[in-house]
């Protein structure tokens, strides 16, 4: 259950917090309402608050009372509400993925309408089947679009990922891709795209090592990154090849930022004076690597991430 929030009078809070639940389907047509009791201690307010906010969820259509039974969801939807579905595999794994859900959270625009998060498999399963269920479940809803971040870190992304556009294509369920496009560049595809300029990401990082001195360095990504990796490696080459530093594709690795054995043949094989990391996650790997060996961050080698 959304908790209120906000400077609006709390019977308001409580209203469009309830009313939230039954947009997203949190509450689903026919689900009983909490007790007054467990409402007033869910959102801190009176029994008055409490009742009045149920009132205008009446009044509006969402939910109705039946005699000595409590009040129940009516309708899962409020008119000319539209529902909006969170196909985000990495959610919880990749760092830049909550500020942007709360930041559509946050929009005044989003008021009247709700944000969907499915649900994953239990244990056991899949990131590919996690990201498929989400998608028949959003298609079977059906919703109104779809915000969706690409697959990666799995050898079957790419074919997942073209898979569940065209999934929602044939469904016309409208699609805003979310840091990555579906398919490897230079493929773009028809979806619009929320994300940063990562090849002059690449070169800014780059260039911060190349003016602290550093020349000889080395570009490390996991295996089976998502596509934004390679717009970011081609930054590096780039500010590499502008401050005429040389460009060895010997330096670029995509291995795990965790294997000891990978990460110090390659400070031993290449003798890299510092590594430029495909993002803060593996930044934070790569640096944990280097110290158990011994290394030390920046004194022996330098490090920088996005």
């Amino acid at each position: 259950m959304a908790k209120a929030s906000g400077a609006a009078p709390k019977y308001q809070q409580v209203y469009s917090a309830l009313r939230r639940d039954i947009q997203s389907g949190r509450l689903a047509k026919g689900d009983r309402l909490p007790s007054e009791a467990d409402l007033v201690r869910l959102f801190g307010a009176s029994r008055i608050t409490v009742g009045r906010a149920v009132r205008d969820l009446q009044a509006a259509g969402l939910v109705g009372r039946r005699a000595g039974a409590g009040s129940f969801v009516k309708m899962p939807q409020a008119a000319g509400g539209l529902s909006f579905g969170l196909l985000i595999p990495d959610l919880g794994e990749t760092e830049i993925f909550e500020p942007i859900c709360q930041g559509m959270m946050a929009s005044p625009l989003a008021e009247e309408h709700a944000l969907i998060w499915g649900s994953l498999s239990g244990p056991g399963a899949s990131r590919e089947d996690d990201a498929w269920r989400l998608c028949r479940q959003y298609i079977d809803r059906p919703v109104s679009g779809v915000f969706f971040a690409p697959l990666e870190m799995t050898p079957g992304k790419d074919g997942v990922n073209e898979q569940i556009a065209r999934a929602l294509d044939a469904a016309r369920i409208p699609v805003v891709l979310l840091d990555r496009t579906v398919t490897p560049y230079p493929q773009r595809g028809h979806p619009d795209l929320i994300g940063i300029h990562n090849r002059r990401a690449g070169y800014v990082i780059t260039e911060h090592l190349v003016q602290f001195g550093a020349r000889r360095l080395a570009f490390v990504a996991p295996p089976h990154a998502a596509a934004t990796v390679d717009a970011r490696a081609a930054g590096y080459r780039e500010a590499l090849y502008a401050a005429c530093a040389p460009v060895d594709p010997a330096l670029v690795q995509r291995i795990d930022p965790e294997n000891a054995t990978a990460i110090k043949t390659l400070i031993e094989s290449q003798h890299p004076e510092g590594i430029v990391c495909a993002n803060d996650r593996t930044a934070a790997h790569v640096m944990r690597t280097l110290l158990a060996l011994g290394y030390k961050v920046p004194d022996d080698i330098r490090l920088v991430g996005i």
